[in-house]
């Protein structure tokens, strides 16, 4: 828990909606929230993870929830929604990844990497923005880094988180009359199931080559740091959130930031690209039967 917890607003008794919760970010932020004195509920796929972090946070409500299907996600908004007597936060945190070459990658990644990312934001904050919308109330879109500078490989990861910073954006005027504040989080490589799934794979390891992290600017960072991060966040009912610190100063300099990364990656790119056409990268979370790229 972060030093100056002491020194934030107070976060007893707010009732917060967690999407992907089930392990990683999620999961992390759940527990972190429930020991400020939050009353969460959780939404995810992994229904034994999902138990299993509720159970770790005072017997916390859950539904098992695919955020690409719209009536799910109505339903488990309304479930929260009963069970915790009304919201003051939702974060829509769930996503997925997988590598995906423009020219030669599966079409079927872009599909369901905007289903989920894209799409599954945009139900998550239809649903639950109603019931946030009041002066205390507070809406967190989780993007990426990724939708202010991009990297080869990830072009359907980076377009997805794109237009979840275009969503929080969006919905940040729209509440603005009742009162509701709007965040858009944007994090780096974060030390995650997602980073190790996503980074981990034959093509990745040729395109960062040498370097610690495919920036060059940075290793994976602690997911503590990120945690700290959406907990400051949240009690600030904060405009943005980042992590690790030098985030901050990519997104107004992402116009300088591009062309430099676009330099640095360029070594290694033809052989990287070759071998991510042959190469099967699953998503890094498992999709419901019939939805897997």
């Amino acid at each position: 828990m972060i030093a100056n917890a002491r020194r934030l607003p107070p976060l007893t008794g707010r009732r917060v909606l967690i999407t992907g919760s089930a392990r990683g970010i999620g999961a992390a932020l759940a527990e972190r929230l429930h020991a400020r004195g939050a009353r969460v509920a959780l939404a995810g796929l992994e229904p034994d993870l999902l138990a299993a972090v509720a159970a770790r946070c005072g017997d916390a409500p859950f539904a098992v929830c695919d955020i690409a299907d719209r009536a799910a996600v109505d339903a488990a908004v309304a479930a929260a929604v009963g069970a915790l007597g009304g919201l003051d936060v939702v974060v829509a945190n769930a996503g997925i990844a997988a590598q995906l070459p423009v020219l030669g990658g599966d079409p079927a990644v872009w599909d369901q990497t905007l289903r989920v990312n894209a799409t599954g934001t945009y139900n998550t904050l239809r649903a639950a923005g109603p019931h946030v919308a009041h002066p205390r109330g507070y809406a967190l879109a989780v993007a990426s880094a990724a939708a202010a500078v991009q990297l080869p490989l990830l072009g359907a990861y980076s377009a997805s988180k794109a237009a979840v910073e275009a969503l929080g954006n969006t919905l940040r005027a729209e509440l603005r009359p009742s009162g509701a504040r709007v965040g858009v989080a944007y994090f780096a490589e974060l030390d995650t199931d997602m980073t190790s799934r996503g980074f981990g794979t034959e093509a990745a390891a040729a395109l960062i080559g040498g370097r610690r992290s495919a920036s060059g600017l940075a290793g994976v960072t602690p997911l503590d740091v990120g945690i700290d991060a959406l907990e400051r966040g949240i009690a600030r009912r904060a405009r943005r959130v980042v992590a690790p610190w030098w985030v901050a100063g990519a997104l107004p300099l992402r116009m300088v930031a591009q062309p430099f990364l676009d330099r640095i990656v360029q070594r290694d790119l033809d052989r990287a690209l070759e071998i991510a056409r042959g190469e099967h990268a699953p998503l890094t979370t498992p999709q419901p039967p019939g939805d897997v790229a």
